[in-house]
Protein backbone atom coordinates (compact mmCIF):
# COMPACT_ATOMS: atom_id res chain seq x y z
CA UNK A 1 0.00 0.00 0.00
CA UNK A 2 1.08 3.64 -0.84
CA UNK A 3 0.25 6.58 -0.87
CA UNK A 4 1.83 9.84 -2.79
CA UNK A 5 2.74 12.69 -0.33
CA UNK A 6 2.57 16.24 -1.58
CA UNK A 7 5.40 18.93 -0.45
CA UNK A 8 2.97 20.53 2.05
CA UNK A 9 2.70 20.18 5.67
CA UNK A 10 -1.19 19.48 5.35
CA UNK A 11 0.00 16.20 3.83
CA UNK A 12 1.61 15.07 7.54
CA UNK A 13 -2.01 14.78 8.52
CA UNK A 14 -3.73 13.39 5.61
CA UNK A 15 -0.78 10.30 5.85
CA UNK A 16 -2.12 10.44 9.30
CA UNK A 17 -5.65 9.27 8.81
CA UNK A 18 -4.63 7.32 5.80
CA UNK A 19 -2.56 4.99 8.13
CA UNK A 20 -5.11 4.62 10.47
CA UNK A 21 -7.79 3.55 7.87
CA UNK A 22 -5.44 0.67 6.75
CA UNK A 23 -4.94 -1.00 9.80
CA UNK A 24 -8.91 -1.98 9.66
CA UNK A 25 -8.24 -5.96 9.00
CA UNK A 26 -4.39 -5.92 9.63
CA UNK A 27 -4.75 -8.18 13.09
CA UNK A 28 -3.44 -4.74 14.61
CA UNK A 29 -6.16 -2.96 16.38
CA UNK A 30 -6.55 0.83 16.20
CA UNK A 31 -6.50 1.06 20.11
CA UNK A 32 -3.88 -0.71 20.77
CA UNK A 33 -0.21 0.86 21.52
CA UNK A 34 1.33 -0.44 18.52
CA UNK A 35 -1.30 1.25 16.28
CA UNK A 36 -0.21 4.51 18.34
CA UNK A 37 3.59 4.43 17.94
CA UNK A 38 2.89 3.51 14.28
CA UNK A 39 1.05 6.47 13.77
CA UNK A 40 3.77 8.53 15.46
CA UNK A 41 6.62 6.84 13.43
CA UNK A 42 4.28 8.19 10.44
CA UNK A 43 4.02 12.03 11.65
CA UNK A 44 7.99 11.96 12.15
CA UNK A 45 9.07 10.01 8.84
CA UNK A 46 6.48 11.95 6.67
CA UNK A 47 7.03 15.28 8.22
CA UNK A 48 11.08 14.77 7.74
CA UNK A 49 10.36 14.32 4.06
CA UNK A 50 7.74 16.83 3.63
CA UNK A 51 9.90 19.87 5.39
CA UNK A 52 13.10 18.53 4.83
CA UNK A 53 13.07 18.00 1.25
CA UNK A 54 10.12 20.39 -0.02
CA UNK A 55 9.63 17.41 -2.71
CA UNK A 56 7.10 15.25 -3.08
CA UNK A 57 7.25 12.14 -1.30
CA UNK A 58 6.21 8.07 -1.37
CA UNK A 59 4.41 6.71 2.22
CA UNK A 60 4.40 2.70 1.96
CA UNK A 61 3.12 0.64 4.66
CA UNK A 62 3.33 -2.96 5.08
CA UNK A 63 1.02 -5.12 7.46
CA UNK A 64 0.52 -8.50 8.48
CA UNK A 65 -2.53 -10.24 6.25
CA UNK A 66 -4.59 -10.76 9.44
CA UNK A 67 -4.76 -12.39 12.58
CA UNK A 68 -2.71 -15.13 11.93
CA UNK A 69 0.36 -13.42 10.46
CA UNK A 70 -0.52 -10.58 13.48
CA UNK A 71 2.36 -12.01 15.54
CA UNK A 72 4.95 -12.97 13.58
CA UNK A 73 5.07 -10.32 10.42
CA UNK A 74 6.44 -7.04 11.54
CA UNK A 75 4.44 -3.89 10.67
CA UNK A 76 6.98 -1.72 7.90
CA UNK A 77 6.72 1.84 7.16
CA UNK A 78 8.97 3.61 4.52
CA UNK A 79 8.91 7.20 3.34
CA UNK A 80 10.76 7.68 -0.01
CA UNK A 81 11.16 10.99 -0.99
CA UNK A 82 13.55 12.68 -4.07
CA UNK A 83 16.49 13.58 -2.30
CA UNK A 84 19.48 11.84 -2.73
CA UNK A 85 21.23 13.59 0.69
CA UNK A 86 21.71 11.00 3.91
CA UNK A 87 20.67 11.48 7.14
CA UNK A 88 22.76 13.10 9.41
CA UNK A 89 22.58 13.83 12.93
CA UNK A 90 21.98 17.31 14.18
CA UNK A 91 22.20 18.54 18.07
CA UNK A 92 19.76 20.35 19.63
CA UNK A 93 19.26 22.52 22.31
CA UNK A 94 16.70 21.15 25.45
CA UNK A 95 14.47 24.33 24.43
CA UNK A 96 14.12 23.70 20.17
CA UNK A 97 11.20 22.86 18.58
CA UNK A 98 12.19 20.05 16.44
CA UNK A 99 14.71 18.13 15.40
CA UNK A 100 14.31 15.48 17.07
CA UNK A 101 12.11 13.16 14.88
CA UNK A 102 14.57 10.36 13.67
CA UNK A 103 15.65 10.30 17.82
CA UNK A 104 11.85 9.21 18.47
CA UNK A 105 12.58 7.10 15.23
CA UNK A 106 15.32 5.21 16.56
CA UNK A 107 13.60 4.91 19.93
CA UNK A 108 10.41 3.95 18.84
CA UNK A 109 10.83 1.17 16.33
CA UNK A 110 12.36 -2.47 16.45
CA UNK A 111 14.43 -1.54 13.70
CA UNK A 112 15.29 1.43 11.01
CA UNK A 113 17.70 2.29 8.34
CA UNK A 114 17.77 4.10 4.81
CA UNK A 115 19.05 3.35 1.26
CA UNK A 116 19.15 5.16 -2.04
CA UNK A 117 16.21 4.76 -4.33
CA UNK A 118 16.93 5.90 -7.74
CA UNK A 119 17.84 9.54 -7.35
CA UNK A 120 16.74 10.11 -3.72
CA UNK A 121 16.51 7.98 -0.76
CA UNK A 122 13.84 5.94 1.19
CA UNK A 123 13.49 5.87 5.36
CA UNK A 124 12.58 2.77 6.59
CA UNK A 125 11.82 1.23 10.03
CA UNK A 126 10.04 -1.86 11.39
CA UNK A 127 7.99 -2.62 14.94
CA UNK A 128 7.07 -5.60 15.90
CA UNK A 129 4.09 -7.07 16.98
CA UNK A 130 5.65 -8.72 20.08
CA UNK A 131 5.49 -7.73 23.60
CA UNK A 132 8.90 -6.51 24.67
CA UNK A 133 10.65 -7.29 27.91
CA UNK A 134 11.07 -4.79 30.80
CA UNK A 135 14.07 -3.19 30.89
CA UNK A 136 16.67 -2.66 33.75
CA UNK A 137 15.77 0.48 34.79
CA UNK A 138 19.80 1.00 35.18
CA UNK A 139 20.26 0.22 31.02
CA UNK A 140 17.41 2.39 30.46
CA UNK A 141 18.96 5.31 32.13
CA UNK A 142 22.40 4.31 30.01
CA UNK A 143 20.74 4.36 26.77
CA UNK A 144 19.10 7.58 27.31
CA UNK A 145 21.79 9.40 28.58
CA UNK A 146 23.35 8.23 25.18
CA UNK A 147 20.91 10.06 23.44
CA UNK A 148 20.78 12.98 25.48
CA UNK A 149 20.80 16.37 22.67
CA UNK A 150 21.61 13.79 20.06
CA UNK A 151 18.73 14.44 17.07
CA UNK A 152 18.79 13.46 13.66
CA UNK A 153 17.51 15.22 10.50
CA UNK A 154 16.77 13.96 6.97
CA UNK A 155 17.60 15.79 4.44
Amino acid sequence: MQLEIRPDPAEVGRARRWARARLVGSGVGADEPLAETLILLVSELVTNAVVHTGRPAVLRLSLPGGEAEAETVPVRLEVADRSGLAPVPRWVDGDATGGRGLALVDGLADRWGWSREGAGKSIWCELDRCERPQQDTKVYDIEAAAYEGLAFEAV
